[in-house]
């Protein structure tokens, strides 16, 4: 220590020792000594050296003179003394002040000791104060990026889910003037064809300044937010000359203003503007939040975007395949047609004329062996002939659809498919009394014979069961075989061989009707699918 100092006035009164004096020193925050009568008895290094250089040494003087620049004893609501705290109790206790003399603006904490005489009584109290205004200007930086966290989950939960992206806007914008204490704002988007911005939504301006705002990049105010991306906050927008109608704003009677961008990826979408009858309205915590929510609202603005792009390619897709599924079926049945009026019918009369060659040649013994045979077996191709044309024009559209329904067309289709290979099949039909409409009709026995033809093909299955009920407001067909079966999870797409096109084409055709499809298999243990197609939409 070396440095040998006289014991400061008063501290014999307090029980001090002028030997701890250098000890006390080393304490980097300030210690000092009040009696009950507010004045400074004792102070370390770290209090004389702050008030030697402009006030003096404090000892002797008020503590209030000296730390709070006041004529009289801090009192509450202002003020907590701990002093007083400290006389009154009996017990420690702590206290955060601001210190806002001129020039300065900070916070100590101060945490007050007792000292007792010999009889126990508070005669004055030890004062160990501390400089936190460190620690207080984290703490609002803390609280400040927690209420924007919190406005941010809050924006965040409302849009959550939403995909159309008025919506989105329209929620958004009043969670944020909520949040910010406004009634006056609106979110302009910015239209890539016409390179301006104009407003989406808006809240608490008139039609007329809504519909007369058109701004390009680069002019007015929310023009410098797009061009620039970042935001800005005015005072007063009308007395500010990058405003291009002047006359609008001052109609709306706009004073305090802030224009934050909506960006996504760096981009600007959109600008949002919230804006104050009152100058002065907002401060910069405000823009900082707003920034904040502006980087998400941007992001879930383009998100939208995607969506409305997504869903309109869906719709597209939807109706270019629904024409193809139509003009499938047109063209299904103008084949089969053809096939019964024209080939067919020349296959039977070729076959009845084979018939009676062989009958004329055997009644009047025209040709030898070899030439009978040969008429046979020309004979025989024909009616094979004939019958595959037969089995074509029920692949192609059976008549038991148009003439009986389709429960029974279901019913001929699977036991001439499955059978005559030697799979048993069962078939359950109930709530088929009446005819349906058309489109359901063909999805159905279209499912069903894709389905059917794949136990054929892949299953390898002993047993099949083909199960059709109808309620009122839907049909389900149930589709099940005790074949090898297969794992769903790894048909995920159709690969280039071709594989799992039936599986997805029976999908694809189930959605476009409103229902759902659903297949359940594993290796070794068969396969079930259950098609839902709803009735009510039709």
């Amino acid at each position: 220590m070396g440095r040998k100092r006289p014991e400061m006035p008063g501290t014999k009164d307090v029980g001090l020792k002028a030997d701890l004096q250098d000890i006390i020193d080393a304490v980097e925050d300030e210690l000092l000594v009040v009696d009950s009568g507010y004045r400074v008895r004792f102070a370390n290094g770290a209090v004389l050296g702050r008030f030697q250089k402009k006030d003096g040494s404090p000892i002797g003087k008020y503590c209030y003179q000296v730390f709070q620049d006041r004529d009289r004893p801090c009192r509450d609501p202002l003020w907590d003394c701990p002093l007083q705290q400290v006389l009154r109790t009996g017990n420690v206790t702590t206290v955060i002040h601001p210190v806002n003399l001129p020039g300065v603006y900070s916070y100590v904490k101060i945490t007050a000791y007792p000292l007792r005489d010999k009889q126990g009584n508070t005669r004055a109290i030890v004062e160990l104060r501390r400089d936190v205004t460190a620690e207080r200007e984290l703490e609002t930086q803390i609280l400040r990026r927690h209420h924007q966290l919190l406005a941010l989950s809050r924006i965040s939960s409302a849009v959550s889910g939403l995909h159309d992206l008025d919506t989105i806007l329209k929620t958004a914008l009043d969670n944020v003037l909520e949040l910010i204490n406004s009634d006056i704002g609106g979110i302009l988007l910015l239209d890539e064809e016409t390179n301006t911005l104009s407003y989406r939504v808006q809240r608490g301006l008139s039609a007329k300044y809504v519909e007369e705002t058109r701004i390009p990049p680069g002019e007015s105010i929310a023009g410098k937010v797009a061009e620039t991306g970042e935001p800005i906050i005015l005072e007063d927008i009308s007395k500010d000359p990058r405003i291009t109608r002047p006359d609008l704003v001052l109609a709306e009677g706009l004073r305090g203003f802030v224009s934050i961008p909506l960006k996504a990826k760096d981009k600007v979408t959109g600008v949002m503007n919230i804006a104050s009858h009152v100058a002065n309205r907002f401060a910069a915590d405000d823009v900082s939040l707003l920034k904040s929510i502006g980087d998400y609202l941007g992001t879930a603005i383009e998100q939208a975007r995607l969506y409305d792009q997504l869903a309109r390619a869906g719709e597209r897709y939807r109706a270019l395949l629904q024409h193809a599924l139509t003009a499938q079926e047109q063209e299904r049945k103008r084949i089969a047609r053809e096939l019964h009026d024209e080939t067919s019918q020349a296959l039977t009369s070729l076959t009845l004329s084979l018939q009676a060659i062989m009958t004329i040649a055997e009644m009047k013994g025209i040709g030898d062996a070899e030439f009978m045979e040969k008429v046979k077996t020309t004979h025989a191709f024909a009616v094979h002939a004939g019958h595959e044309i037969v089995r074509l024009m029920k692949e192609l559209r059976p008549s038991l659809l148009d003439e009986l329904g389709m429960p029974a067309a279901i019913h001929r289709y699977a036991k001439d498919t499955l059978q005559a290979q030697g799979i048993k099949v069962s078939t359950e039909f109930s709530g088929t009394e009446e005819r349906f409409p058309p489109e359901i009709e063909v999805t159905l026995f279209r499912v069903a014979q894709g389905l059917i033809g794949n136990i054929l093909e892949h299953s390898e299955a002993k047993n099949a069961l083909v199960k059709l009920d109808c309620h009122e407001n839907e049909c389900v067909l149930y589709i099940e075989d005790d074949g090898k079966g297969f794992d769903v999870s790894k048909l995920t797409r159709v690969d280039p061989s071709g594989r799992g096109a039936g599986l997805f084409t029976i999908k694809e055709r189930v959605s476009l009707v409103g229902g759902r499809c659903r297949v359940d298999s594993r290796p070794g243990r068969g396969t079930k699918v259950t098609v839902k197609v709803p009735l009510a939409r039709i």
